[in-house]
């Protein structure tokens, strides 16, 4: 018993030194000193388990704090660590503290630096910093009672500097894109596309990077290009104002009128980017004649797949996705037959076996025991073949009222 509670009070010691990572990170976007200073204009990772593994912790320290600021503009780097209390080799038998900057040492591109003060130095170069490539588009954001200016700039890998920029800027992906990998820079085919915010010092006019896009141009037989999104990231001092909305739909911009593009895709999308890919391409198809409300409730047509491609570039599988979307917005849910018919549509296709995407996949581990995956859904008894189309059905109509609701809001 009591060795009992000499293990337990040593796991409790050793636990007093672990945190997690996701809190004690701590990145800014530094436009000024006192920006340095300022705990509103911190923010933390949405993950780090590409980093401290599955767990996201960090063992060794009390009271740690991991600094991660980034100059705004030239995204000067310099990195960090603060604590109360550092594990010793001897306190515990040899166990030693996670070496936290080694680790992101990894990552990071050479050339950060550690010292606050040569950090603060090198802070007045961002005035002279001018964005790579050529701005495609600005719009303005209200927020407040500001109005700020945006603007977004298309670049390749060729553009003198911007190798070193964007494997700077990359390194952000590693802790809000989940299974995130650096990209081969040097394959001609990746574009970027960059998001900067544009405001004046002392008129003097400056530009802070608030996300960026990466899309990778496929070929497709015989002599068409299928561009593929790849990486978005929404930097989150900037998220939730529309801006990944702009950057995608300034992308299809410079598609419509390419007549070599079949179609865009996007590579493994996010929840939440497949949300503002929906509300993009859904607010977009409102505007083609095959998707009006009376052609909505007729069902899916090859009008609109044949539409939705040659106008917006759209995929099958999105287009179907958007009608699907679209009908709901049009459909009477307090009409009994109108919605009975709408969820049959949907279920119809969720019943298919061979159309099974990845989320659907998902969907059927959550019913199916994993012997039981490989089997097509013929083969299913019917109760679990129902327990499925409930489930899926339910999911996807919630994901459709929220792009729903957000183009009511917004048209």
């Amino acid at each position: 018993m009591a060795g009992m509670t000499l293990n337990s009070v040593l796991k409790n010691k050793l636990e007093s030194f672990r945190c997690c990572a996701n809190d004690v990170i701590h990145f800014k976007l530094v436009r000024q000193k006192s920006d340095m200073e300022d705990d509103s204009s911190t923010f933390h990772p949405e993950m780090t388990h590409q980093l401290f593994g599955e767990q996201e912790s960090i063992f060794g320290y009390k009271d740690l704090i991991v600094e991660m600021f980034y100059s705004a503009s030239r995204l000067t780097t310099y990195v960090n660590m603060q604590y109360f209390e550092k594990i010793s080799s001897n306190m515990f038998g040899g166990i030693e503290p996670d070496n936290v900057l080694e680790t992101l040492a990894k990552e990071i591109p050479p050339g950060f630096v550690t010292n606050k003060d040569e950090f603060t130095r090198l802070l007045p170069k961002d005035a002279s910093f001018k964005p790579y490539g050529e701005m495609i588009h600005s719009y303005k954001v209200s927020k407040g009672n500001d109005l700020r200016n945006f603007e977004i700039y298309h670049t390749n890998i060729d553009t003198p500097g911007f190798r070193e920029y964007h494997e700077r800027l990359q390194t952000f992906i590693l802790f809000f894109i989940d299974g995130a990998s650096f990209i081969d820079v040097d394959d001609s085919r990746w574009h970027f596309y960059l998001l900067f915010e544009k405001y004046k010092v002392n008129d003097n006019p400056m530009h802070a990077i608030a996300g960026y896009m990466t899309v990778y141009n496929y070929y497709a037989y015989p002599e068409k290009k299928r561009p593929r999104v790849s990486q978005v990231l929404i930097l989150p001092p900037f998220q939730k104002q529309g801006h990944g909305a702009e950057l995608l739909q300034t992308f299809y911009n410079t598609c419509y009128s390419r007549s070599e593009i079949k179609d865009i895709t996007v590579e493994d999308p996010s929840e939440n980017f497949q949300r503002v890919r929906d509300y993009v391409d859904a607010k977009n198809c409102m505007d083609l004649a095959s998707f009006k409300s009376d052609k909505l409730l007729l069902g899916f047509s090859d009008d609109m797949v044949q539409d939705a491609r040659n106008k917006l570039k759209l995929s099958k599988r999105q287009t179907r996705r958007i009608y699907e979307i679209l009908r709901l917005k049009a459909t009477n849910v307090n009409n009994k037959e109108q919605y009975r018919s709408y969820r049959l549509e949907v279920k119809k296709r969720l019943n298919a076996p061979f159309q099974k995407n990845g989320r659907d996949n998902k969907k059927l581990e959550q019913v199916l025991q994993p012997n039981e995956l490989s089997a097509t859904m013929n083969s299913w008894p019917l109760d679990q073949r129902h327990a499925y189309l409930e489930k899926a059905y339910e999911e996807f109509e919630e994901q459709y009222k929220l792009v729903i609701d957000r183009l009511e809001k917004y048209h």
